[in-house]
C-alpha cells in the first residue's frame, strides 16, 4: 500500500510534472500523472505472478504532448465526436474546432490531456489521488465555467476506480471518459495477441454510424445476427473481417455499444481476457454507452521502454453518453444544467484466471 510521487518530465511550458504511483496490498499498481490527469501504467500479475503493464503509453510527460492516439487520457469536456463540430443549446448555436474530417473529436485541439491539473488530494488511506481542472466559459467553444475533479482509486480488490465530478455555471455539454488502451498480454504484445483476446460486451444494441466519419445515424440497432454481437464472449478477431458495412466504415471495431438507454446504477459493461497471461479485466459503469475501439489507427507510435506500437496494439473501452448525443434527439442528452452535478464512475477490475 502507498503512494509515491516521482518526477515525470516537464510540460510544454517547462513546468515540472509528476507521476503518482499507487500500490495496493496485492502488489498491483497504477501510475497517474498531473499532466492531463493521465493513467500512465497499470501493473498487474499474470497467472505466473509476473508483473505486466497492460496499458499503452509513454515513459514521460514529453511523450504525451502529441499523443495523437490519446493513450491514457482523460477526455473533456466532451468525449467522442460531435457532428459538424457544432451544437445548439437553449436556441443558440455553438461552433467548435473542426479537427476530425468536418467534425469535432474529443473537444480538441485544445485538449484537457495537455494541461497540468491541480493535485487536490493524495489520500494514502483511500489509496487515491484527486486531480482538479477549471475550464473557463467558451473554453474549446463550450459555454459556462466548468470545474471538474477526477479521482483515481486503487482498491484491494484490484479495481481501478475513476470518479468524475463537475459543475458549471451555465448549461453546457459534458461527456467525460478515459481513453486508455489495454493489452492483457502486456502493453508491448501487439496485434496478434490483441485479436486473440476474448471479449464480452453486455449490450443488446449499438449505434450505427453514417459513414467513415463515424457520426451516428441516430438509430439504436440490435447487435443480434451481426458481427457487432459480443453478448457471448468471442475473440476480437473472430468476425473482424466479416463483409459488414459498419466494420468497413471504421476499419474494424470503433463503435458505441448501447449498454442501456439512460444513465443509471453501476453495472457490468464488459469483460476482456487473454488466455495465455490469464489476466481478466471487467468494466463497470453507470453510463449508458461504451465505445469499443481496437486501435485501428495506431501507426508507428514510439511508446514505453522503446516499444513501437502498431495498428491494433491495444483496445479501448470508453464509457460515455452516446457519441453526438448533443445533436441526436433519440439519445439521452449530454447537457449538464447550470448548478447540477456531473457525477459518474467507471471501474476497471483486474483478476487472474487459473
Amino acid at each position: 500500500m502507498g503512494i509515491v510521487k516521482k518526477p515525470f518530465g516537464k510540460s510544454p511550458d517547462n513546468r515540472e510534472v509528476f507521476l503518482y504511483e499507487i500500490k495496493n496490498a496485492n502488489g498491483m499498481s497504477i501510475g497517474v500523472s498531473d499532466f492531463g490527469a493521465t493513467l500512465v501504467n497499470i501493473l498487474v500479475p499474470d497467472r505466473d505472478g509476473k508483473m505486466l503493464d497492460v496499458a499503452l503509453g509513454y515513459d514521460s510527460a514529453e511523450g504525451y504532448y502529441d499523443n495523437s492516439c490519446h493513450f491514457g487520457a482523460v477526455i473533456g469536456r466532451n468525449g467522442n465526436r460531435i457532428g459538424g463540430a457544432r451544437f445548439t443549446l437553449n436556441g443558440k448555436e455553438y461552433q467548435l474546432a473542426v479537427n476530425d474530417n468536418k467534425n469535432n473529436l474529443h473537444s480538441g485541439p485544445d485538449w484537457y490531456r495537455t494541461r497540468i491539473w491541480e493535485v487536490k488530494a493524495v489520500d494514502e488511506e483511500k489509496n487515491s489521488v484527486v486531480f482538479a481542472l477549471s475550464s473557463p466559459d467558451m473554453d474549446q467553444g463550450f459555454p459556462g465555467n466548468f470545474h471538474t475533479e477526477v479521482t483515481y482509486t486503487l482498491t484491494d480488490e484490484d479495481e481501478v476506480q475513476i470518479h468524475y465530478e463537475g459543475e458549471a455555471d451555465q448549461d453546457t455539454i459534458v461527456n467525460m471518459t478515459n481513453h486508455s488502451y489495454f493489452n492483457l498480454a502486456g502493453h508491448e504484445a501487439g496485434s496478434e495477441a490483441l485479436l486473440d483476446h476474448k471479449v464480452q460486451i453486455l449490450a443488446p444494441e449499438y449505434t450505427p454510424v453514417s459513414d467513415s466519419e463515424a457520426i451516428p445515424t441516430g438509430e439504436i440497432a440490435p447487435v443480434e445476427g451481426t458481427p457487432m454481437d459480443f453478448r457471448e464472449p468471442k475473440k476480437i478477431g473472430q468476425d473482424l473481417e466479416a463483409d459488414f458495412e459498419q466494420l468497413k466504415f471504421g476499419g474494424g471495431y470503433d463503435h458505441n455499444y448501447a449498454l442501456t438507454r439512460e444513465k443509471g446504477s453501476m453495472r457490468k459493461a464488459a469483460v476482456a481476457e487473454y488466455e495465455k497471461s490469464g489476466i481478466v479485466m471487467e468494466v463497470y459503469t453507470d453510463l449508458p454507452g461504451m465505445q469499443f475501439y481496437i486501435g485501428n489507427f495506431i501507426d508507428n507510435e514510439k511508446g514505453k521502454n522503446g516499444c513501437v506500437y502498431q495498428k491494433r496494439g491495444g483496445f479501448c473501452m470508453e464509457t460515455q453518453y452516446y457519441p453526438d448525443a448533443c445533436n441526436q434527439a433519440s439519445f439521452q442528452s449530454s447537457v449538464l444544467k447550470a448548478g447540477e452535478k456531473y457525477d459518474t464512475t467507471t471501474v476497471y477490475k483486474f483478476s487472474v484466471k487459473a
